[in-house]
């Protein structure tokens, strides 16, 4: 099968963000007198907002409140983007301007809707897209499949035709169950867990070794597997 679409994450591959939804969440469930733990934080990286929302709510007892859970801790990341606190990380405009001149490229993120538009119109990097797509806009969040077998289909591809770009357990997860090739970017402070790992075709070490990688992948080229 040809490669020839590539579909990125967002957190965690194109900006340094997810720690800020980790403060976020801490800050929250601390103004109801709870503490959010690093175990809270693994449980709900990939959910869809409303996913994540509803476990916030229910850990902070009020069970009944997450659409205005949802919304103050979207509120809080756009304060941050706005704020300049969302950086891309090295290299990431470069690869997503290169690779979109070359095929249709796509997100698939958790974030939530405002997030994701948010974040690409700071960084200008919206008309690069071809399609985006949030978690919660389809049946089920990451490690579920359907925010990347979306994006393939907004692209015209099927989930095999494309690239993924992931840096995370659930995400790499997603990605291969939509039958993406995906390229791991490991993320330094929520490392993927080994048997994630080993679902993707190829673990690079930055944004400029995943363009390199994409950019074979699309020309037909082999590339090294895992070191």
């Amino acid at each position: 099968m040809t490669l020839d679409a590539v579909v990125f994450d967002l957190d965690g591959v194109l900006v340094d963000s997810e720690h800020l939804w980790e403060e976020n969440w801490v800050a929250f469930a601390a103004r109801h007198q709870v503490e959010w733990t690093a175990e809270d934080t693994a449980s709900v990286q990939g959910m869809s907002a409303p996913e994540w929302a509803g476990y916030l709510a229910r850990r902070c007892g009020v069970p009944d409140q997450a659409a205005e859970v949802e919304r103050a801790v979207v509120d809080g990341m756009i304060a941050s983007i706005d704020a300049g606190e969302a950086p891309l990380l090295p290299g990431a405009g470069a690869m997503v301007r290169e690779v979109s001149e070359r095929v249709p490229v796509a997100l698939a993120s958790s974030a939530a809707r405002r997030v994701i538009d948010a974040v690409l119109e700071k960084h200008q990097l919206t008309a690069e897209f071809t399609a985006t797509v949030s978690s919660a806009e389809v049946a089920r969040g990451k490690p579920n499949p359907d925010v990347y077998l979306e994006a393939a289909a907004r692209l015209g591809k099927s989930g095999s035709e494309c690239l993924g770009v992931e840096d995370s357990s659930n995400g790499i997860r997603a990605a291969a169950a939509a039958g993406l090739t995906v390229i791991a970017l490991p993320n330094p402070t929520y490392p993927p867990k080994p048997d994630a790992l080993e679902l993707a075709s190829a673990v690079a070490e930055s944004n400029d070794d995943v363009r390199l990688k994409l950019l074979a992948y699309l020309a037909g080229e082999p590339v090294a597997a895992k070191d």
